[in-house]
């Protein structure tokens, strides 16, 4: 018996507009009604989550958590204070933020209140944040330099952006030794992000320690995902699904992949087969 599902957000929970199918809020009550929990886990904050899922009846997620920013932070639902947290220093960050500017990528520095500065955000960027809080962009040309962004306390982490998604990933490649020596991982998502964290942050490691909080055993929960941050939360679970629009280099991963995409309404789907049914 299944007591929990933890699902991602952008292009998994929410469709291409940032916002909830109407079925997946009659899932979630569904879900409830046998005993189990909804759990948003996405690389983005706290906050900008809690704004996302913010048409959910808080009656359906009392008693749950959110789990973002990869993992990194785990959060009581309605309590900004997480009970566990991460974080890049500020050298790291420094470095990562200037390389990605010699390369000439837009770069976004998530900071653990939930803002985002995005440095030199082409326009397929500004359209894609545009639903997001918290935003705040900025160009290169007036910060050339980490500290001249002046910011209250280190990043929890450094993405890069691009729209050549294929080149990216091949850049993350080639720079995975460099990375190594940072203590910081990369990952993949939203086919435009490379999202670099401390190493040993994911989702499946969020994912295993509110189980182990919560009692729940790992094969009694579901993970639902469709990018490559999404695939240790994928691989840890009791099952791991994919939505139909789930990467080609995570689909063979997944135990079940659906019939139905984030603009469905997927995680109707999961409450239906693997909830309902059983």
């Amino acid at each position: 018996m299944y007591r929990l599902i933890a699902s991602d957000m952008d292009e998994t929970f929410l469709d291409a507009e940032h916002r909830i199918p109407e079925v997946n809020i009659r899932a979630i009550r569904r879900a409830r009604e046998h005993g189990v929990l909804f759990v948003p886990s996405s690389g983005r904050a706290y906050a900008s989550i809690m704004h996302s899922i913010g048409a959910i009846d808080p009656a359906l997620m009392e008693g749950s958590f959110v789990i973002s920013f990869n993992g990194g932070f785990i959060n009581r639902y309605g309590d900004p204070e997480p009970f566990a947290s991460c974080g890049l220093t500020s050298a790291v960050a420094a470095r990562l933020y200037e390389d990605g500017l010699r390369r000439g990528l837009c770069v976004l520095l998530n900071m653990p209140d939930g803002t985002v500065h995005i440095v030199d955000a082409p326009e397929s960027e500004r359209r894609y944040v545009r639903a997001y809080r918290g935003i705040e962009l900025k160009d290169s040309a007036s910060h050339r330099t980490f500290e001249s962004l002046r910011l209250p306390t280190a990043p929890v982490k450094v993405c890069y952006m691009s729209d050549d998604f294929e080149g990216l990933k091949r850049l993350g490649e080639r720079l995975a030794p460099a990375f190594f020596e940072l203590g910081v991982e990369p990952t993949f998502s939203s086919g435009r992000y490379m999202e670099l964290m401390p190493a040993g942050i994911n989702k499946g490691a969020g994912l295993l320690r509110l189980a182990e909080i919560l009692g729940i055993a790992p094969e009694q929960t579901i993970a639902v995902g469709d990018s490559a941050n999404d695939l240790a939360m994928i691989e840890a679970a009791g099952l791991g699904v994919g939505v139909a629009n789930v990467t080609d280099d995570v689909r063979p991963f997944c135990d079940a992949v659906l019939r139905a995409s984030a603009d469905d309404g997927a995680i109707a789907e999961v409450v239906e087969r693997f909830i309902l049914a059983s």
